[in-house]
């Protein structure tokens, strides 16, 4: 078979999922419009995960599951943005790991808003001026987020899912060849993670050939507008600005990952085989031996496996006292964790249950 008989093929076969797509879109359409009368929430990540799962189960021929999962999440987006349109907000700027956090879980055609501010993301959700928020709460290199800890317990939202993506960088360059490169602009963060691919390829060069910019964002801004100029920059980020890619991957760490918190006014309970609860601890007798013991003990005579546990500082008083943030396996649903609530109702502020990604 040659190759116009087989795009020919392959034709007929586009035409067949766009079809399809069409009538996918007609039943999202109705099932808008039943959420909308029941005022029931559009986003469901456990659902998602459950479609997803199972066509991964069937046969997929040369398909990985990361590649169904890729194919589906923009359909999901589409099909959440015709079920209900809702403006999400992130930790900018656009182009940040923040926003492909949240294109990798909401998709490329929903409606974003860049905020500057981890602080901006919780008020916009807070009064409403946005459905959802995107913020980074832990990178398993560097530790947690301090702000977003601190503000998941000021405010009165919720954690309803997680994002969990590789910090990846990339080598992006309006030119074809690293020879005629004369600048590469990052963030200082990115050429420190990045140091083993300079000084591989360009190492010997003057100290002004590395621009440090305020974000990689920025950086890609640019680049595109030098012909000579490059980028160290996140893959969103080349790809807004239309900078080709001449190297992928280029990170010393290929284990460097953050985990991303989707935070809402509305809890979102689902339980799945699978399940994290996060939780803002502020015992009363804490000044007493044994108060942290005691909290312990709590988890561990109800089976309650301990994920984390985090200190921070009170900022309500002139002493010298803490919080802790902890997350737990299971799901508020849970019996156990339910007794749990019951027992320290008034010391424990529940964040959030969502399926655990980690």
């Amino acid at each position: 078979m040659n190759i116009p008989e087989l795009r020919n093929k392959i034709d007929h076969i586009d035409d067949s999922i766009l079809s399809l797509l069409v009538q996918r879109m007609e039943f999202v359409e109705g099932i808008g419009k039943l959420k909308r009368e029941s005022n029931s929430v559009i986003y469901h990540p456990d659902r998602e995960k459950e479609i997803i799962d199972r066509l991964a189960n069937q046969y997929t021929g040369k398909l990985k599951k990361e590649a169904i999962e890729a194919i589906f999440l923009e359909i999901f987006g589409v099909s959440r943005n015709l079920e209900l349109p809702e403006i999400i907000c992130y930790l900018g700027p656009e182009g940040s790991f923040t926003h492909q956090a949240a294109e990798n879980r909401f998709g490329a055609v929903a409606d974003y808003i860049s905020l500057p501010s981890i602080k901006s993301v919780f008020e916009s959700v807070e009064t409403g001026r946005a459905k959802y928020g995107v913020v980074p709460i832990e990178n398993n290199q560097e530790g947690m987020v301090k702000e977003t800890m601190d503000l998941l317990n000021e405010k009165n939202l919720f954690v309803i899912s997680e994002i969990i993506i590789p910090v990846n960088f990339c080598l992006a360059s309006k030119h074809n060849g690293i020879q005629g490169i004369k600048r590469i602009y990052s963030k200082d963060i990115a050429f420190q993670q990045c140091k083993g691919f300079l000084n591989d390829y360009f190492s010997g060069q003057e100290e002004d050939f590395f621009v440090q910019v305020d974000s990689t964002s920025r950086a890609a801004k640019l680049a595109v507008e030098e012909e000579d100029g490059a980028a160290l920059c996140s893959h969103i980020a080349a790809k807004i600005y239309s900078l080709p890619i001449l190297f992928d991957n280029i990170q010393d760490n290929d284990a460097n990952q953050t985990r991303f918190f989707i935070i809402s006014k509305v809890e979102n309970l689902k339980k799945t085989d699978k399940d994290k609860t996060s939780l803002a601890v502020k015992l009363k007798n804490d000044d007493k031996p044994g108060a942290l013991l005691s909290l312990l003990q709590d988890f561990e005579t109800r089976g309650i496996n301990l994920l984390k546990i985090e200190s921070r500082p009170q900022k309500d008083t002139n002493e010298f006292k803490f919080w802790f943030f902890i997350d737990i396996e299971g799901n508020k649903l849970d019996q156990k964790i339910q007794e749990l609530l019951t027992k320290r109702g008034d010391e424990i502020v529940f964040l959030g249950s969502y399926m655990n990604l980690c």
